[in-house]
């Protein structure tokens, strides 16, 4: 039951996670854009394998589903630690995350100004992230109390 409560606040923190990054880039210019991050990272790798990237429409929906996921199973690794410190195992993993979604582009040869625009645009990356890992721990946290 563990593994399927990780899972669920996982993908939780996901969702928390794609919901900030998709409203607050509508409305603000210095706002992370991960999804175009994610885009370039997806089309290299196909490029790479010599498949045809999805483009438009489907490059933005394959790119979201992939964020999603992978976003999912880590934040879903807070909770399979047990839930003894859970909003600090929340709070490390997000910081983590942030930290190497800023950090990380510009070593794999990606474009990081979409994360490092200004230095507004660079805390909120790690604040989205943070707060990603901070709901997977409440809601992993609330179905342990159930």
């Amino acid at each position: 039951m563990k593994v399927l409560k990780a899972i669920l606040a996982g993908f939780a923190g996901a969702a928390a996670l794609n919901i900030l990054h998709e409203t607050v880039r509508r409305f603000d210019a210095d706002a992370p854009r991960v999804d175009l991050l994610g885009e370039e990272a997806l089309t290299r790798s196909m490029n790479s394998l010599n498949l045809e990237a999805p483009t438009g429409d489907n490059l933005y929906a394959a790119t979201l589903a992939g964020d999603i996921i992978s976003n999912g199973i880590y934040y879903s690794a807070i909770g399979m630690a047990g839930s003894k410190n859970i909003y600090l195992k929340g709070a490390v993993a997000g910081l983590t995350a942030g930290l190497g979604a800023i950090k990380l582009p510009d070593q794999m040869g990606l474009d990081d100004k979409p994360v490092t625009k200004t230095d507004k645009t660079k805390v909120l990356t790690v604040a989205w992230y943070l707060i990603g890992g901070l709901v997977t721990a409440a809601v992993f946290d609330q179905l342990n109390k159930r």
